[in-house]
């Protein structure tokens, strides 16, 4: 896995009001903020990595096949986060599960088993998903 290389920030104009999702409201002049990509997605950036989905069993949290998946492999994984594991030398990506000392992987589509452990199987946890990057279409480089 190569890192990110993280050389200089790359500033997008921020709009400074959400955008209703409901009833539309009436548009209004405004002027941007400019935020930093790098600073809010990257945390630790020789640490974090892109990985592209594979597959919909992640579905009902939201990412789906194609989707980029930002990981950091300096956070220590905790219950509930979504992480890229490693199971038996096949990688996956689910929400891990921790209470005690059980350990599972869930997936967040019914369609899909929950990865339970027995002994024997192998788990590492490669980094936990910080973000996630959904395309809805193309855009063409200039």
């Amino acid at each position: 896995m190569i890192p990110l290389v993280v050389d200089r920030p790359f500033l997008l104009p921020l709009v400074p009001f959400g955008v209703p999702a409901g009833f539309p409201s009436p548009a209004l002049d405004f002027d941007c903020k400019a935020i930093d990509l790098h600073a809010l997605l990257i945390g630790n950036a020789p640490a974090t990595f892109l990985w592209r989905l594979s597959g919909w069993s992640m579905r009902d949290l939201g990412l789906g096949d194609g989707d980029l998946l930002m990981v950091d492999r300096s956070l220590k994984p905790l219950h509930g986060d979504i992480v890229v594991a490693e199971v038996d030398g096949d990688f996956t990506c689910k929400q891990l599960y921790q209470r005690g000392q059980e350990v599972k992987l869930l997936p967040a589509n019914s369609e899909f088993p929950e990865i339970v452990f027995r002994d024997g199987q192998s788990l590492t946890i490669s980094g936990v998903v910080t973000a996630a990057i959904k395309r809805f279409r193309h855009v063409r480089p200039r």
